[in-house]
């Protein structure tokens, strides 16, 4: 069975194979998390994430998650202090003028996750790598790797933003904060994550900064980020653009003292992997009502 839902998942990503949103989501659940998914009462936090994939569907939520519509998005909320420069937003990559950008930026695509290259210095920049990482992401459809809706209908360019790095440490720390109906609940800081000769770090801490033993796709690193000076600025914020949304993850950095917005995301890696211990899977499930959806009795 483990063999056949692993070709089903990958025929149905490359449209070979229809199926809805629904049953593509139940084997998907099946073959990562081992579990059947309730549809009629779901309770763990992975569970209802596929649930809000099917039910929570606005179309606000498409400007949410696109990367450079994300932008204004939140600065009209919150304000353009908190924003990475944009220096150019692009079609095809071919359209960019590479002798116009300055000595370091950042590339990403506009509609996915992943499609993200860093020049710290244009004279060794590869550019023919870069073209070609890039325009490979730009012709995959991101929603029909795990149906999350709000990113069906982003449109895929590439965004060039400002290189930002803090003074005194190398790389950057992500702040991402799990908010509930604008309410934070639980947050983890991401760290090593452009470090080539180690894995990524996830260290989970409750609202009051607490360190939690939670693992979570990625280990905790051997010594727990400290507190960032921003903390409680960063929760307020995060508090405010996600008032009245069931659940979304609010993403900053902490750059040489200052905050700046990352990115919004409603399904943490998709719903579909496990938390350790599992009993913390339970527990985030408890903080999303999905009765103000509408849909559940």
């Amino acid at each position: 069975m483990k063999k056949l839902d692993y070709f089903i998942i990958k025929l149905a990503r490359k449209n070979i194979i229809k199926l809805s949103d629904k049953k593509f989501l139940d084997i998907c659940f099946r073959y990562y998390l081992h579990k059947k998914i309730d549809w009629n009462n779901p309770k763990t936090y992975n569970e209802k994430l596929q649930w809000l994939k099917i039910y929570d569907r606005k179309d606000i939520y498409t400007k949410m998650v696109d990367k450079y519509d994300a932008k204004k998005y939140v600065a009209n909320i919150i304000g353009d202090e908190y924003i990475i420069p944009t220096i150019g937003i692009y079609n095809k990559f071919d359209d960019i003028d590479f002798e116009k950008l300055p000595n370091k930026f950042v590339m990403k695509c506009t509609h996915d996750s992943g499609g993200l290259v860093i020049c710290k210095d244009k004279k060794y920049f590869n550019k023919k790598q870069a073209k070609k990482k890039l325009e490979k992401c730009l012709k995959i459809n991101y929603y029909n790797c795990w149906r999350e809706w709000p990113y069906k209908n982003v449109k895929p360019r590439i965004i060039v933003e400002k290189y930002m790095e803090n003074k005194d440490t190398d790389g950057l720390n992500d702040y991402k904060f799990f908010c509930f109906d604008g309410k934070v609940k639980l947050l983890f800081i991401a760290t090593d994550r452009i470090n080539e000769h180690d894995e990524t770090k996830f260290d989970f801490y409750d609202e009051n900064f607490n360190h939690l033993p939670i693992k979570n796709g990625h280990p905790n690193a051997k010594t727990p980020p400290k507190k960032p000076k921003n903390f409680e600025k960063m929760k307020e914020l995060a508090e405010i653009l996600s008032k009245g949304i069931p659940h979304l993850r609010v993403d900053f950095y902490e750059i040489n003292g200052k905050i700046y917005f990352g990115e919004l995301t409603f399904s943490h890696w998709a719903g579909m992997v496990p938390f350790e211990p599992e009993k913390y899977d339970m527990l985030l499930g408890t903080w999303i009502d999905l009765k103000k959806v509408g849909k559940l009795k």
